[in-house]
């Protein structure tokens, strides 16, 4: 007799969990079972019974949103695979079932006077030493990650360049501007602690800043200047790619200066500019409204 729909579930969980976290496997598990339960509604108990509209069945039911619907046909697309390679199904019960396109979210973003204006605060017991961090953040668009590994030894104050460690352990070199380099002067002559850390960021005991100490000052001047709270360091390296954008840089030179492998990464934020444009035109033009 063919195995059960439950026995072969059990038997790909065994198989799928080597080398994978327990909440993953739990969350297939999670998909599964349901998957079951609308399967024996339907008269389905076993294996290699499983088919297209069995599935369809489970996703109308249990995959209300996109998001959902996304992953539980992960989750039964890796079983239905398995069900395939071991012999225990003749086909592919997830052929033809699309998951739904994501839309990728446009990159929140500040104005420029909204920069001038979070960057230009003196907050705080070390308002040298963030000032200076926000200044890198947005104007060099570093991530807050890439910022705390930056050491003394990697700026370069007369070409106003920065060493950057990014994802993957890859290097690049980023630029900043006069104002940045002038923050970070300040910083390192009147209020960088001494120490024999090579980190340029410091707390106050002289140890190199932590990524979610940078969030937090970020939070901080954020509150003060008044804005959103999807202002953080990462919307600040957004802000910068955009604003370069908008100023009419090209797009293989924000990819550069960013670090990213591929332009596809980069192009999101044409997306920006473009949306930009579009409010300008629907403002400020005789005709730009429907």
């Amino acid at each position: 007799m063919a195995e059960s729909l439950d026995e072969a579930i059990a038997r790909f969980l065994d198989q799928f969990a080597a080398g994978r976290s327990h909440h993953t496997v739990r969350s297939y598990g999670s998909d599964l079972a349901q998957l079951a339960a609308v399967c024996e509604g339907r008269g389905v108990t076993r294996a290699p019974a499983l088919g297209t509209e069995d599935v369809r069945a489970f996703l109308r039911k249990h995959a209300r949103t996109p998001v959902t619907r996304a992953r539980k046909i992960c989750s039964v697309r890796a079983f239905a695979a398995f069900l395939v390679k071991t012999g225990r199904s003749p086909r592919d019960a997830t052929a033809g079932i699309e998951a739904p396109r994501r839309r990728r979210s446009l990159p929140k973003d500040i104005s420029p006077e909204q920069a001038a204006e979070l960057v230009g605060r003196l907050l705080g017991r070390t308002p040298l030493r963030d000032r200076a961090i926000l200044e890198l953040l947005y104007g060099a668009g570093l991530r807050a990650g890439e910022l705390v590994a930056v050491n003394l030894q990697d700026l370069d104050e007369r070409e106003r360049t920065v060493l950057v460690r990014g994802k993957g352990k890859k290097e690049r070199i980023a630029v900043f501007g006069e104002p940045c380099a002038r923050a970070i002067r300040e910083y390192t002559a009147g209020e960088r602690p001494g120490s024999d850390s090579p980190a340029l960021f410091l707390n106050p005991r002289g140890r190199r800043l932590s990524q979610r100490t940078v969030q937090r000052i970020v939070e901080r001047h954020r509150l003060h200047a008044g804005l959103s709270p999807d202002v953080t360091p990462h919307s600040l390296r957004h802000s910068f790619a955009t604003h370069l954008l908008t100023g009419g840089a090209d797009l293989k030179t924000v990819q550069q200066l960013l670090g990213h492998e591929s332009l596809v990464s980069t192009q999101i934020y044409t997306h920006v500019s473009i949306e930009r444009l579009r409010e300008v035109v629907a403002k400020r033009h005789p005709r730009g409204r429907r």
